[in-house]
């Protein structure tokens, strides 16, 4: 057996691997990603190949995977693996669900009270001598405030389950999850239409994949519809909000605040776009990526390859 992993991954996961089938049969390099040939040349010959979400399993690399039977994915979506392509080969596909979903329901909700309150992102003024308390002193307390999600799997059940303990009204649109499921009364969610949560919710976070009904979901129309002062975040896929229109609307004042941890384009270019944004949190697509989370991800991950190569 050989296991190729093109993208960090837990050093005890891959210790498991190592111990289950050799040291010599795991072929580990975080930054194998960023070498096409190399990468394409390593998963010629390998048995299972792990990944995160920057390595694209389709098209020449995907042909590259000859005796490839498990791809294990060290994440939730699929977006960057043709799943499709890889069961017509046979190939079975694994994301780790569940497991980095504390984390990202924590983002939401440290950079929902960050935003609201609006009061952390004055670190630079106060150690200038500068002192803008009353500036500062309109922010937006959490408890009472309506969180509004767009899409309610796990992730949104359990961002709904820490808004609530905080004493939020939770609101959730999901056209996949009939209204007479459990989830709903379980958690003490109210179903809503995506008019709906776009008009009521005093912070909006979208947990839907990237598809074709969900690109520029939020565009300058729907971003506009928003409460004014609302705060808007996406931990979900890049393409999901309209960048530019977050901007002007930033900038214009009726955006509250921002939290974007995806983008279209990944990393994101040098631009001047973002500069001098009000209220605004940028992250590298690290809302799912904790020390904890990623324990949790690699060892499921280590596991299912293990039991899908037995």
């Amino acid at each position: 057996m050989r296991i190729v992993i093109s993208e960090f991954m837990d050093e005890a996961a891959v210790h498991t691997l190592r111990q289950r089938f050799g040291p010599d049969a795991i072929h580990y390099d975080a930054n194998l990603v960023d070498n096409p040939a190399a990468l394409a040349a390593a998963v010629a010959d390998c048995d299972a190949f792990i990944v995160r979400n920057r390595t694209q399993v389709r098209g020449a690399l995907l042909a590259a995977c000859g005796k490839v039977k498990v791809i294990g994915r060290l994440g939730v979506g699929l977006d960057n693996i043709d799943v499709p392509a890889c069961e017509a080969r046979g190939i079975r596909v694994i994301p780790a669900t569940g497991a980095n979903a504390l984390a990202v329901a924590e983002y939401v909700i440290g950079t929902a009270m960050l935003l609201r309150r609006a009061s952390y992102l004055s670190t630079a003024e106060v150690i200038a001598g500068k002192w803008p308390r009353n500036k500062l002193s309109a922010g937006r307390e959490t408890a009472g405030a309506v969180m509004g999600l767009i899409g309610f799997g796990s992730i949104g059940q359990l961002t709904a389950r820490l808004a609530r303990a905080l004493g939020m009204h939770v609101i959730a649109y999901d056209p996949a999850l009939p209204a007479t499921h459990t989830a709903w009364q379980d958690i003490g969610v109210q179903p809503k239409t995506l008019e709906q949560i776009t008009t009521e919710a005093d912070v909006i976070s979208l947990h839907v994949p990237l598809l074709d009904a969900t690109r520029n979901l939020f565009d300058a129309n729907r971003i506009a519809a928003m409460k004014p002062g609302a705060v808007l975040i996406n931990t979900s896929r890049g393409g999901i909000i309209d960048e530019a229109a977050v901007v002007a609307a930033l900038k214009l004042g009726s955006l509250g605040g921002a939290a974007l941890d995806v983008f279209t384009q990944e990393p994101l270019p040098a631009t001047a776009d973002w500069a001098d944004c009000p209220n605004l949190v940028l992250t590298p697509h690290i809302a799912g990526v904790s020390f904890e989370a990623n324990i949790r991800v690699s060892s499921m991950i280590a596991a299912a390859v293990i039991d899908a190569l037995k």
